[in-house]
């Protein structure tokens, strides 16, 4: 069993920043992928970035250049920081725990947090 917990989310102003955090227990962190999705109001779950228990990341096209996913294993902890955001940026952020199969997809990653809220004003 894995328990996710993001923290980090709130209020911001566009071209401001937030670090969203996602702390990890219950399993031996360091040898999972972990993925940040989000999910704004009426749209689908999707992929804003991933990590690899190696450290190799990846990014949707929207947020290239402006979000970072980092990870501390000797924390169990998961961070996205994000840079000049923007209000299509609003959303639910959750990270998960991949288990295999396309990263893309959220059928591929178990074990979810609750999220935490992103609202970027304009």
């Amino acid at each position: 069993q894995v328990h996710l917990v993001e923290s980090g989310g709130g209020l911001v102003q566009a071209g401001g920043s937030l670090r969203l955090s996602c702390a990890a227990s219950g399993r031996t962190f360091s040898s999972y992928s972990m993925g940040w999705f989000r999910q704004a109001p009426g749209k689908q779950r999707e992929l804003v970035a991933r990590i690899t228990s190696g450290g190799s990341t990846n990014y949707a096209d929207s947020v290239k250049g402006r979000f970072t996913i980092s990870r501390d294993n000797a924390k169990n902890v998961v961070y996205l920081q994000m840079n000049s955001l923007k209000p299509e940026d609003t959303a639910v952020y959750y990270c998960a725990l991949y288990v295999g199969g396309s990263y893309w997809s959220t059928g591929s990653y178990d074990y979810w947090g609750q999220g935490t809220q992103v609202t970027v004003s304009s």
